[in-house]
C-alpha cells in the first residue's frame, strides 16, 4: 500500500469515526501534498508524487509544527502547543521509524566506509548518501553534525 492510499484510508476511518482532531491534520496533509503536486506539476511536468516526496512534505510538516509548538510554548500558549503536538503526532504516524542516536552514528560510519570520505570536503557526498538511503529516518541537521565531527 502505498503512502498516499494509507493517508486516504485513515481519511475515512477518522470520518467514519468522527475523530474530529485526527481529521483535520489528515485534511491538512491532503492539502500540502496537493501543494506539493501543483508545483511539481509547473516544475518539471511529474503528474505525481513518489512516496519518497511524500515523505519529504510531510517531515517538513512535522519540522514546522515543532517549530510553531516551540513558539507557542515561549508565548505561554499551551493550548495552541498542545493542538501542534497532536498534530505533530498524527503526521508522524505515516512517516518511518526514526533511528536512534546509536543507529544514526552507525549509519554515518556505514556511509563514509562506503563513499571512502577522509576529509571534511567530502561532507556533501556522505549527506548526499545519507538522505538517498534514510530519508525520513533521521534528523539531518544533526546528522550533518555528526559527520562533520567524524570526518574532522
Amino acid at each position: 500500500m502505498s503512502l498516499r492510499d494509507k493517508i486516504s484510508s485513515e481519511l475515512k476511518t477518522a470520518m467514519k469515526a468522527r475523530d474530529t482532531e485526527r481529521l483535520a491534520t489528515l485534511r491538512l496533509i491532503n492539502a500540502a501534498i496537493k501543494d506539493r503536486e501543483i508545483a511539481a506539476r509547473g516544475d518539471q511536468g511529474v503528474s505525481e508524487l513518489t512516496d519518497a516526496d511524500l515523505t519529504a512534505v510531510l517531515t517538513r510538516m512535522v519540522k514546522q509544527r515543532r517549530d510553531s509548538a516551540r513558539a507557542y510554548e515561549e508565548a505561554a500558549r499551551l493550548d495552541l502547543a498542545e493542538k501542534e503536538t497532536a498534530e505533530i503526532a498524527v503526521i508522524e504516524s505515516f512517516l518511518p521509524r526514526q533511528l536512534t542516536d546509536d543507529e544514526v552514528s552507525a549509519a554515518i560510519e556505514k556511509v563514509i566506509a562506503q563513499t571512502g570520505a577522509s576529509s571534511v570536503r567530502d561532507i556533501g557526498k556522505v549527506m548526499a548518501a545519507l538522505k538517498a538511503d534514510y530519508a525520513g529516518q533521521m534528523d539531518f541537521g544533526k546528522a550533518g553534525g555528526l559527520v562533520k565531527q567524524k570526518l574532522a
